[in-house]
C-alpha cells in the first residue's frame, strides 16, 4: 500500500511540472509575437515619416551658392615673353688711325657724350714733328711761287721794249705755275698728316651713353686692338623678347609692351619696333625687339620679362575663385534652370587684377558659381543667389 501511494504522488508531481512548462512556453511565444508586431509598426512609421519629410529636408539641405552673370567685357589680349636687354644701337668704338700709347682716358662707363667728343688721347710726339716739317715745306713752296710770280711780272714789263722775247715769257709763266703746283702739293701733304694726327684721338661716333671701357692710360693700341669702348646711341635700350611661332604671328610693329627686369619691381613702358622675319630652326623661337627709353634701371646684358599687347576683344571676365582646374583642364560650374550644377569646360585667356578672361566655353549670360565650386558636384541641387554689385 505504501508503494502505491508513493507512485501516485510522483505521477501528480510530474503532471504539475508539465503544466508549468506549458504555461512558461506560452508566455514566451506571446512576448515574442508582441515584439515582432512592435518592430513592424515601428518600421512602417519610420518609412512613412521619411517619405513625408523628404521634400522639406531636401530643400533644407540644398547649399546656397553665389552666382554671377558676367556678360561681355572689352579685354586686351596679351602675350608674355622673356629675353635679354641690350642697347638698341650698340656702337663699338676702336682705333681708327695708326694707334700708339694711350696718354689719357677721358670718360667712364655711364657717362653721356656728344658726337665727336674725345674719349681717349694717344701720344703723338712723332706725328706733331711731321706736321711741323710739312708746314715748313708749304712755306718754302709758297716763297718759290711768290718769286716766280715776281719774275714773270718783271718780264712782262720788258716785253714792250724788246728786251724779253715771247718765248721767255712762256718759260717764266710755266715756272710760276710749277711753283704754285708745288705749293698745292705741300699743302695737301700737310693736311693729310694733320688728319692722320687727328685720328689718333678716339672720338665718339655719335651722341649717347658709354656702356663699357676696356682701355687704360699707358696701353699700346692699334687698328687690331679691338673694341675700346661700347656706346648706346642716344641711350636707347631694347629687349629681345623670345616668342613662339604662334605668338610671333600675333605681334605687330607698334604694339605696346611692359618690360620688367629680373629682380626688380619696376616696370617700363616700351613699344615693339621690329618683329623678326625668321624663326630659329632649332628652338622654334622668333625675336620681337621692344624699344625702351633710357632709364638707369635698364642694364644691357640683363634678363627681363615682357607683356605685349597683341590686340583686344570682348569676352566674359570672371573672378579667379570661379575658375576651377583639374587633369582635364579649366572649367566652371553653371547653375541650370533646374537649379542643378553643371560642369562647363572653358579656355582661359588673360589673367589680371581685374579677373580671368574666358575665351571660349561660356557666353557670359549663364549663372556661374562665383566661389566654393570645389565643394560642389555636377548634378547637385543648389540655392543660387545673385552676387550683389559693389
Amino acid at each position: 500500500m505504501n508503494y502505491e501511494t508513493q507512485l501516485m504522488g510522483d505521477v501528480a508531481i510530474v503532471g504539475l511540472e508539465d503544466d508549468e512548462a506549458r504555461k512558461r512556453k506560452r508566455r514566451i511565444l506571446i512576448v515574442a509575437g508582441v515584439a515582432a508586431v512592435a518592430l513592424v509598426a515601428a518600421a512602417v512609421w519610420l518609412s512613412r515619416g521619411d517619405k513625408a519629410a523628404t521634400p522639406a529636408d531636401a530643400g533644407a539641405q540644398a547649399p546656397v551658392v553665389t552666382v554671377i552673370s558676367p556678360g561681355q567685357t572689352n579685354v586686351q589680349r596679351t602675350v608674355s615673353a622673356t629675353g635679354s636687354l641690350a642697347a638698341r644701337v650698340d656702337m663699338p668704338v676702336g682705333v681708327v688711325g695708326e694707334g700708339g700709347a694711350v696718354l689719357r682716358v677721358l670718360v667712364q662707363p655711364g657717362d653721356w657724350v656728344r658726337a665727336g667728343q674725345v674719349l681717349a688721347v694717344i701720344e703723338r710726339s712723332v706725328q706733331a714733328e711731321q706736321v711741323r716739317s710739312l708746314a715748313a715745306q708749304v712755306e718754302v713752296a709758297r716763297a718759290d711761287a711768290k718769286l716766280a710770280q715776281a719774275q714773270l711780272d718783271r718780264a712782262k714789263a720788258l716785253v714792250g721794249r724788246g728786251f724779253i722775247s715771247a718765248a721767255d715769257i712762256d718759260q717764266r709763266t710755266a715756272t710760276r705755275d710749277a711753283a704754285q703746283a708745288r705749293v698745292n702739293v705741300a699743302a695737301a701733304q700737310l693736311a693729310e698728316q694733320q688728319a692722320r694726327t687727328g685720328r689718333l684721338d678716339i672720338k665718339a661716333p655719335a651722341s649717347g651713353l658709354v656702356l663699357t671701357r676696356t682701355v687704360e692710360p699707358g696701353q699700346i693700341v692699334q687698328a687690331g686692338s679691338g673694341v675700346l669702348f661700347r656706346m648706346a646711341k642716344d641711350g636707347e635700350m631694347e629687349m629681345l623678347a623670345q616668342l613662339s611661332e604662334g605668338d610671333l604671328a600675333s605681334i605687330r610693329t607698334g604694339n605696346s609692351a611692359t618690360v620688367t627686369p629680373v629682380g626688380s619691381k619696376d616696370q617700363f613702358a616700351g613699344r615693339v619696333w621690329q618683329v623678326s622675319p625668321v624663326v630659329d630652326p632649332q628652338t622654334r623661337l622668333g625675336i620681337a625687339r621692344i624699344a625702351i627709353p633710357y632709364n638707369p634701371g635698364i642694364r644691357p646684358g640683363g634678363f627681363a620679362s615682357a607683356t605685349i599687347v597683341s590686340g583686344s576683344g570682348s569676352s566674359p571676365m570672371l573672378p579667379e575663385s570661379a575658375v576651377q582646374s583639374d587633369a582635364k583642364g579649366n572649367y566652371v560650374y553653371v547653375v541650370n534652370g533646374g537649379n542643378q550644377v553643371e560642369r562647363r569646360d572653358v579656355k582661359v585667356g588673360q589673367v589680371s587684377d581685374a579677373g580671368v578672361s574666358v575665351l571660349s566655353g561660356i557666353t557670359g549670360q549663364e549663372r556661374i558659381v562665383a566661389s566654393a565650386g570645389a565643394f560642389l558636384t555636377p548634378g547637385q541641387k543648389v540655392k543660387p543667389e545673385v552676387q550683389k554689385t559693389k
